[in-house]
């Protein structure tokens, strides 16, 4: 018996579906889950708005990568509380 379109594409889906998740399965290092009180959050999306990103993940890993890029002075005088 022949496949319907609808057939082919639902299998369709689910390959990409797959596809997708050994994607980031090979990607992924870790997920880290993240609570956040109502300032920190406010001051997360005023950033997010100043720099123009759209997902607080990708602005949380350009904070990273920027922190990894400077001097241990630096990087104790921006996170001494």
């Amino acid at each position: 018996m022949a496949k319907t379109d609808l057939q082919r594409k639902r299998e369709q889906r689910e390959r990409d579906r797959l596809e997708e998740e050994q994607r980031l399965a090979r990607l992924l290092s870790r997920s880290i889950k993240l609570d956040l009180f109502k300032g920190t959050d406010a001051k997360l999306i005023r950033s997010m708005e100043r720099l123009g990103i759209n997902e607080p993940q990708d602005l949380i890993s350009r904070l990273i990568h920027g922190a990894d890029r400077l001097d241990d002075e630096s990087l104790r005088e921006i996170t001494a509380v």
